[in-house]
């Protein structure tokens, strides 16, 4: 198994491959560090860690590990110093052409282990105290710009899917900008769950039959009821439907995988997303990203005068601050809708029903 980190940096910095960890490097790590990585895994399993954050997590420690084997010695963990650790981060800085933020998350990965050894093994190692956290990290940088889209231009884009006949992209994306679904959760969703008897709010919204998964910690996530706007979502779902029966498609899922030319009971996973959205980023000439739609739902509820605590439970967001950091809006913006005709104006708040 081989590691590829893909780093995609700003200011002059091509994009750069590096083949960090080979199973051959592997077998070479200093056993005491690989007995160490099963301890750490088995714990975070204990504790109910998602499967992709513990995969993460091992990932990120080989890489560490074989930095380790090839330019410190093969150190036991616990043996490390401050000095070699800033040896690390300025070998992923310098010599790996790694983003801050890309530095940051194996940091965080190697904190964590620091203070499994600190607080589960301090029988066997007494005297050892956590030292990742004392080494500054090198500050935060844009590597990508980030895309802001109104309503009005990925409207443009369902025009064109409809055109083109992509119903089924065309469909995603309608689900995307109509409920602020993450990218994993849009292959969730299934066909029935937009009956008419699932309707709530005088028809305004969906509201799923059952919880949905969505991010969260442990294996199974935040289960969530999951609200979609139906007036702007329902043509495009229609499209789609019509294009289903067509193509006898009888999964219940909303958007099946199609192999080998056949409809089989199974939903697209993350990848056929970003397959589509190359697509998306085609059209509109600028990057598309799933979650620019999460963002998008968010603002556009947010200029229909909705209270954030509304947009919050629908969204699904246990702190109001989220509602915040989605605000595509720009402040003045805000200003203006509130100040005019030489004084305050009076804004009608609206409800679900409303849009």
């Amino acid at each position: 198994m081989i590691l590829t980190e893909v780093v995609k940096v700003k200011e002059g910095r091509s994009t750069v491959y590096n083949k960090i960890t080979t199973e051959e490097k592997l077998k070479e790590v200093n056993p005491e560090n690989l007995q160490l990585t099963e301890d750490f895994m088995e714990y975070l399993e204990s504790v109910d860690r998602s499967r992709g954050t513990i995969k993460q997590y091992r990932a990120n420690l080989n890489v560490f590990w074989c930095w380790n084997l090839e330019f410190n010695s093969n150190k036991f963990f616990v043996d490390l110093t401050k000095r070699e650790l800033v040896k690390f981060q300025n070998h992923a800085l310098n010599e790996w052409k790694w983003s801050p933020r890309r530095i940051r998350v194996v940091k965080a990965t190697i904190s964590s282990l620091s203070n499994f050894v600190e607080s589960i093994l301090d029988d066997e190692f007494e005297d050892y105290r956590s030292i990742i956290k004392k080494i500054e990290s090198p500050p935060l940088e844009a590597v990508r710009e980030k895309s802001v889209f109104t309503q009005e231009e990925l409207q443009v884009l369902l025009d064109v899917l409809v055109k083109e006949e992509e119903y089924m992209k065309a469909c995603l994306l309608a689900l995307a900008m109509y409920s602020g679904r993450r990218k994993s959760e849009l292959t969730r969703f299934k066909a029935s769950y937009f009956r008419d008897e699932y309707l709530i709010c005088e028809g305004a919204l969906y509201k799923t039959p059952e919880k949905m998964k969505t991010k969260g910690r442990g294996q199974r996530g935040k289960m969530l009821d999951v609200y979609t706007l139906a007036k702007p979502f329902k043509p495009y779902l229609d499209l789609w439907m019509q294009e289903r029966e067509r193509l006898s498609i009888t999964s219940d899922w909303l958007f099946p995988k199609c192999k080998n030319g056949e409809w089989i009971d199974e939903s697209i996973d993350t990848g056929t997303i970003d397959s589509y959205s190359k697509t998306y980023t085609r059209i509109l000439g600028k990057p598309f990203y799933p979650h620019s739609c999460r963002h998008m739902f968010c603002t556009m509820l947010l200029e229909q005068n909705l209270p954030e605590t509304v947009v919050q439970d629908i969204i699904g967001w246990q702190s109001s601050d989220m509602v915040r950091i989605y605000d595509d809006r720009s402040k003045d913006t805000m200003i203006e809708k509130y100040f005019g005709d030489g004084g305050i104006k009076q804004v009608e708040q609206k409800g679900i029903e409303d849009l």
